[in-house]
């Protein structure tokens, strides 16, 4: 996206203004940078935050050793699940309250944007940490790769309504920028690898 575009098609938009900007932040995340090295305790923080804000205050962030555990993690993700579904109502919930004050088209081509950037910048990421552990499942990399971009993709959302940082998507976001990979709510667990 152009940045003299970004001022004239946005300025009626300032929310969209502040996604535009976030776009340029998602190259300067560590993305997957510290995947299977011992949770610091910002990471443990950021994740009760998290699972406050999202209704699950009973869950224990819980470290995940190795992509064969992550991959584990991720197969055993029931998709009908409680913190399924509550991420599904919140998506919905924003999208409602999104379309409601921003021209649709114009929010759907910032949100291509930021999808874009960070395909490339999490692809990145996902790729190196693969490398320095001579991980090759390709299913498993675009997986990693998927949630990542959706995580950009929620947290523009997020930003887009002008929400706040306290809503859960951003302080999913906030625990990718620490470098980890938040796999899920499983049980009582919040797996991060």
């Amino acid at each position: 996206m152009d940045d003299d575009f970004e001022i004239d098609a946005l300025e009626e938009y300032p929310t969209l203004v502040l996604v535009a900007r976030f776009a340029k932040l998602i190259p300067r995340t560590d993305w997957f940078r510290y995947v299977g090295e011992p949770l610091e305790k910002e990471v443990v923080e950021k994740s009760r935050a998290y699972l406050d804000a999202l209704g699950f205050p009973e869950a224990t962030p819980a470290e995940v050793e190795d992509w064969q555990e992550a991959a584990a993690s991720l197969e055993t993700n029931d998709w009908n699940s409680p913190f399924w579904e509550v991420e599904q109502q919140l998506l919905s919930a924003l999208s409602v309250e999104i379309t409601e004050t921003l021209d649709p088209q114009l929010l759907e081509m910032v949100l291509a944007h930021v999808t874009s950037v960070a395909s490339e910048y999490v692809g990145e990421g996902v790729m190196a940490a693969a490398e320095r552990w001579g991980m090759e499942d390709e299913e498993l990399l675009k997986a990693a790769i998927g949630e990542g971009v959706q995580a950009c993709y929620q947290a523009a959302l997020v930003i887009a309504a002008g929400v706040g940082d306290d809503h859960p998507f951003a302080l999913k976001y906030q625990l990718y920028e620490t470098g980890w990979w938040p796999l899920g709510v499983m049980g009582n667990s919040f797996n991060i690898f």
